[in-house]
């Protein structure tokens, strides 16, 4: 990988990875702290884009940060435009992808990974598989959502909805107040059912306002909801285990 000249808190690896899932690979991107020692690890879910310089660009601010980002590429090589790639993705396959990412940061292959559970971060489409998942495994310690659709899914195998009462961790919900795809009244139902979790809408933001890649990206909405999401995994990740090499 190549090395970043410090930033921030630490220096950082980072490059495409390739993932293994099941008996092959899928294309991947990591970035974690050029220092010796386990850190905490943030699994990163794209948008219905996939991945992108946008999703990168995140795993490289938590690494920054101390916290080790993997993202996955749901879509392989598929050449589909975004919406037909998405409906082609079955809500199994991409589940099934999560835990294979879940026990290749667990593996004997890796060590840097502080043990005790893993964040995530979902992202549009993303975070409906992130919800998902994070409802339904104890490795889950945190999630983060940002724009992701609350409805709208009940022609696929699950409903994101069924899992909002569900969610034993931390959770930061993160939209927009003028997003054309999810409405303020289902963030509301969200945080409605998600009592303990915190579900935020920033005025005036719209879908993508994190991605810097669209023509709706928000720099003052990214900017706060990026420091938050830094803050919020550091606060309820296992600390890293540094080593002192001096």
């Amino acid at each position: 990988m190549a090395v970043l000249s410090h930033e921030g808190t630490h220096s950082i690896l980072y490059g495409s990875w390739p993932l293994p899932i099941g008996s092959g690979h899928r294309t991947g991107y990591i970035s974690r702290p050029d220092a010796a020692g386990k850190f905490p690890v943030v699994l990163v879910l794209p948008s219905i884009d996939g991945l992108s310089s946008s999703e990168k660009e995140m795993c490289r601010r938590l690494a920054r940060s101390g916290i080790t980002g993997i993202a996955l590429d749901f879509y392989r090589e598929d050449l589909d435009e975004p919406l037909t790639a998405y409906e082609k993705l079955t809500d199994h396959r991409a589940l099934t992808d999560i835990d294979e990412v879940h026990d290749f940061v667990i593996s004997d292959d890796v060590d840097w990974a502080v043990s005790g559970g893993i964040g995530i971060l979902g992202i549009d489409v993303g975070g409906r598989f992130g919800l998902i998942r994070a409802a339904t495994r104890p490795w889950v310690r945190s999630l983060v959502v940002a724009y992701a659709p609350l409805t709208g899914d009940e022609d696929r195998a699950h409903q994101v909805a069924d899992y909002l009462s569900n969610l034993p961790i931390p959770v930061l919900g993160l939209y927009g107040s003028n997003d054309d795809l999810v409405t303020t009244a289902t963030v509301d139902e969200a945080q409605r059912r998600n009592e303990h979790g915190q579900w935020l809408l920033y005025e005036g933001a719209e879908h993508d306002f994190l991605d810097t890649d669209s023509d709706r990206f928000d720099q003052s909405a990214a900017d706060d909801a990026t420091a938050r999401i830094l803050a919020f995994f550091l606060a309820t990740l296992p600390p890293a285990e540094e080593e002192d090499l001096g």
